[in-house]
């Protein structure tokens, strides 16, 4: 038996002492610690922070592998809850918290029911997951963590305050989107405001600029498909008399498919060619690939939203729309089919809720027992289909 109230002051511990990407010491010796209570062996050293439990079946089957991400924003709490963040600007405003105390109970929850498993289970608590383009998962895999046991294959799970409590949020395919960086420095020439002929204006070459790149999307990417470009920062300009020599601009693209990534991405170089000669200055352009799109296995991602229905009745799973959020969970499903899902986590009674990676994200705890029991279900469902390959079911 899991015991919520312990589920959850773990989950509070974790709220109050969040730690950022590669510095999640005090979380993995806390996981170590609670892996250690419960029998369940483990290794670490992956990608510095992370761990992966190991619960073996008493019967001979597949391997299916469940991860949580266990890192914190660099983002100041403005809740008001009682165990608010500790550290000065830094918060579990994405719910990893939840993620890695989920994780744990379900750990507890299958370590009872292990000798009636048909297969391996494998616990990955994954550091650095906001850290784009580097991640954690990458560099996990690149140091061994399913170097002993594959799995056959692989789930998500992920708090979303936009569904209420008791409802998971799953699609066949596209779930997250690819999350790529963009920056662009316009070189100009300046001069005095009043003899704008004498200078190249970066300015007014960026007003331009900004213009065209959303162009790209609108008039070079089938409407049936999905592309998003987005500037988030200009910096450039010394003075209100003076034409700027010089403006930087940093944004994202966010797609699904490759297909569009790369029209976007060639007509964008393309773009910055026809601007340099027309203006006769020079752009350095840099696209950094970051996460790839998060695309579910159309098979494990049925079993999500059977199980969902099943242990949480018919309107549990609701028809959701696939989100451009990036999701480093996107580099294991690259490699291992499985399925990344959402769990409702609203608070109740609000009108609406305040969206991930905001300072006043709130995490509904109701939600906990309903995140162990689904990944539980989940993880028995799978195994059983491992175990028998040639059912139909």
């Amino acid at each position: 038996m899991v015991n919520i109230e312990h589920i959850k002051e773990i989950r509070r511990t974790l709220h109050q002492n969040p730690e950022l990407g590669g510095e999640e010491w005090e979380t993995s010796k806390l996981i170590q610690e609670e892996l250690k209570k419960a029998g369940i062996p483990f290794k670490t050293g992956f990608a510095k922070t992370g761990v992966l439990g190991i619960i073996e079946g008493g019967r001979e089957g597949g391997t299916v592998a469940l991860r949580a991400d266990i890192d914190a924003l660099p983002i100041s709490e403005k809740t008001d809850v009682e165990f608010k963040s500790k550290a000065e600007g830094k918060m579990h405003a994405c719910g990893h918290d939840a993620h890695t105390s989920m994780l744990l109970g379900t750990a507890i929850k299958l370590k009872g029911m292990e000798a009636g498993l048909p297969g391996r289970v494998l616990l990955v608590f994954q550091p650095n997951e906001e850290a784009s383009p580097i991640g954690g998962a990458r560099p996990m895999m690149d140091d061994g963590v399913f170097e002993e046991f594959k799995p056959d294959v692989i789930f998500g799970q992920h708090v979303w305050p936009d569904l209420p409590v008791g409802q998971i949020g799953v699609r066949d395919r596209e779930m997250m989107g690819a999350s790529d960086t963009i920056s662009f420095n316009i070189k100009g020439a300046g001069g005095h405001a009043s003899m704008p002929h004498q200078g190249k204006d970066a300015i007014v070459i960026t007003a331009e600029f900004i213009s065209s790149l959303q162009s790209v999307v609108s008039r070079n990417i089938n409407p049936l498909d999905s592309a998003v470009v987005t500037i988030g920062t200009i910096n450039g300009g010394y003075r209100y008399n003076v034409i700027a020599d010089n403006v930087e601009l940093k944004g994202t693209v966010r797609t699904y498919s490759k297909k569009a990534k790369s029209t976007v991405k060639r007509r964008m170089e393309n773009l910055v060619r026809g601007f340099e000669t027309a203006y006769e200055v020079e752009i350095d352009f840099k696209y950094v690939d970051g996460y790839d799109a998060t695309i579910n296995t159309p098979q494990w991602a049925g079993l999500v939203r059977e199980s969902a229905v099943h242990g949480l009745g018919p309107d549990a799973v609701p028809e959701v729309e696939p989100s451009m959020a990036g999701e480093d969970f996107s580099r294991f499903l690259a490699e291992i089919p499985g399925a990344f899902y959402w769990l409702g986590c609203a608070k109740e009674g609000a009108e609406s809720s305040k969206p991930l990676h905001d300072p006043e994200f709130f995490f509904n705890e109701d939600a906990l027992e309903v995140g162990i029991n689904t990944m539980v279900d989940v993880t028995v469902n799978a195994l059983e289909i491992l175990g028998n390959p040639n059912d139909d079911k």
